[in-house]
């Protein structure tokens, strides 16, 4: 009980710092060596929880009858002037013929025009659930229609990786208060919700300063090195690695941008602010992960969607920008559980659909470019005659995006069951 009373209330602020419950970072050294014969890449996966309307973010305004369907909810057409009534104002962002990006999303429209941000439209998964809670499971799973799996297809993904490079005490985080379904399984992974508050902090009554903070390193490497409880030893030890190299690696500036990037507010900027610090400090990340919730717009859409989708815009496209020369080393996907109805409802908002978008970004990413088969939107082309058809399905997406950067080529693992190919969206 003395050691819990230790570690929770002296040497090791780990509020928000959460670990996966199997023990064996013992093996892994703190000094990251580079690795042999090239770069050590990085996944992240950016999971927009809620149901993001995909025909709001990337309209399909060239279809017949698209804007009829959804008379309160459109934008005006690339190169018309701009609403009269102030509630909608902005042209759409043209891209491909008859395809707008959504105008909250300016910051992205620079980004696609540079060919490394990409979107496949009429993606997500099969079957035809409408639970947020059973789409998020089986997504995160990567196993639809089955919550029995027992691990997360980023922890098999891990498993499965034969990228170059030796594991590290921070291969896998979760930038979360609790460590998400993808991550959960045989791999090990950390979760935290702010770099700040994982930190060793000097013990009550002693120095403060470096003086303090080295006193604390050395009573808590000392107390789990002669500990004989393994349940609280293994994982505490765990811990104090991924800390001292986070200590060693980040030092005092723990998430500063770049000089001149700015991020907005909001979930998505403050997640992605940390997942860059941590690759451009080379801790040795190969995946993080992160959920940013709020797509489902029922009502009053137009005004809540803009805003959201501004703040997710702002926040890739200063992600981006704060990866600087580590660019070419990662690829963020981005994800929803499910789309909205095709048809607006009676309360200026969308329904829970099917087909939806995902956002490919990445120096790998031959971007520049809107994948996947358009199923078309008459009644008879929809999904049980109300939504966008899936004709992509996501895990060919996340399987190709773990190829590239993890080396994963065995797909039938990664995702038990699915027979499907690898979308192509990766250069080479």
């Amino acid at each position: 009980m003395k050691r819990r009373l230790f570690l929770q209330g002296s040497a090791f602020a780990l509020a928000t710092f959460g670990l996966s419950a199997v023990p064996g970072f013992a093996r892994r050294a703190l000094a990251l060596e580079a690795p042999p014969g090239g770069k050590r890449r990085t996944l992240v996966f950016l999971f927009l929880t809620g149901g993001l309307d995909g025909l709001s973010l990337l309209v399909p305004y060239g279809e017949p009858g698209f804007l009829e369907l959804r008379p309160n909810l459109a934008h005006p057409l690339p190169g018309q002037p701009r609403g009269k009534d102030g509630a909608v104002a902005e042209p759409l962002l043209a891209l491909e013929s008859g395809l707008g990006l959504h105008p909250s999303l300016k910051d992205l429209l620079p980004l696609y025009q540079d060919s490394v941000l990409a979107f496949v439209h009429a993606a997500g998964q099969p079957g035809g659930t409408r639970s947020h809670f059973d789409a998020q499971d089986f997504l995160e799973l990567g196993t639809p229609g089955d919550k029995s799996t027992p691990d997360g297809w980023l922890s098999r993904a891990l498993q499965l990786s034969s990228a170059v490079g030796a594991a590290t005490p921070l291969d896998a985080v979760a930038i979360s208060q609790h460590l998400p379904r993808s991550l959960q399984g045989k791999s090990k992974a950390f979760a935290f919700a702010n770099l700040n508050a994982v930190r060793l902090r000097p013990l009550a009554g002693g120095p403060g300063g470096d003086q303090g903070r080295s006193r604390a390193r050395d009573a808590f490497e000392a107390l789990y090195a002669s500990s004989d409880d393994a349940a609280l030893a293994a994982p505490g030890k765990e811990a104090f690695e991924a800390l001292s190299l986070l200590e060693q690696r980040l030092g005092k500036d723990y998430a500063k941008p770049r000089e001149g990037v700015i991020y907005p507010n909001g979930p998505a900027a403050g997640a992605l602010r940390q997942v860059a610090a941590l690759v451009k400090a080379e801790v040795g990340l190969r995946v993080a992960a992160a959920s940013v919730g709020g797509w489902d717009t029922h009502a009053n859409q137009p005004g809540e969607l803009s805003r959201r989708l501004g703040e997710l815009g702002g926040a890739l496209g200063a992600f981006w920008s704060d990866l600087g020369d580590k660019q070419d080393e990662v690829m963020l996907v981005a994800v929803t559980e499910f789309g909205r109805t095709v048809r607006q409802n009676g309360s200026n908002g969308t329904d829970h659909g099917h087909g939806s978008v995902a956002l490919l970004l990445g120096g790998a990413v031959a971007g520049g470019k809107v994948y996947g088969r358009w199923p078309g939107l008459r009644r008879d082309q929809l999904f049980e005659g109300r939504d966008l058809d899936v004709t992509t399905d996501v895990r060919g997406i996340l399987a190709k995006a773990a190829e590239a950067q993890l080396g994963v080529h065995d797909t039938a693992r990664l995702f038990p069951g699915y027979a499907g190919d690898k979308l192509g969206f990766v250069r080479g």
